[in-house]
């Protein structure tokens, strides 16, 4: 018996994911001056994503799995080769503010909608009263 909805676990590795992004541009944005430094992206392993969201909807035993990726980690964090600046490092602080800005706003929805499952199951617990 699952005590949560699959909703619930797809907003859990959401806020996962934006962690993990949070951490990597703060870690861009800490090295914007240091030589050969190189950016750090996040991407999501969409395989791996799309397999933990229908797993619990599949239908048939016939139907094909996604067995590729790391259960554990359905993102995978990337470090690009490329340099802008001539001491090597290709962090744009525009571009890392930019992003860190698009993640809050994302991380607080997240929140925003956890927040709303908690609340109707906090008022389905209580029986509809206030």
């Amino acid at each position: 018996m699952k005590v949560f909805s699959t909703s619930i676990q797809a907003l859990e590795k959401g806020i996962q994911y934006s962690g993990t992004k949070h951490k990597a541009i703060s870690d861009n944005i800490a090295n914007v001056d240091t030589p050969n430094f190189k950016r750090k992206e996040v991407s999501a392993n969409f395989g791996e994503v799309l397999r933990q969201t229908l797993q619990s909807k599949k239908t048939d035993n016939r139907h094909l799995e996604f067995s590729k990726g790391n259960p554990n980690q359905p993102f995978k964090v990337t470090t690009s080769s490329n340099s802008y600046s001539h001491n090597g490092n290709n962090v744009d602080i525009d571009k890392e503010m930019s992003d860190m800005a698009e993640n809050q706003i994302y991380y607080y929805t997240l929140i925003d909608q956890l927040n709303g499952k908690f609340q109707s199951l906090q008022n389905v617990i209580k029986g509809g009263r206030s």
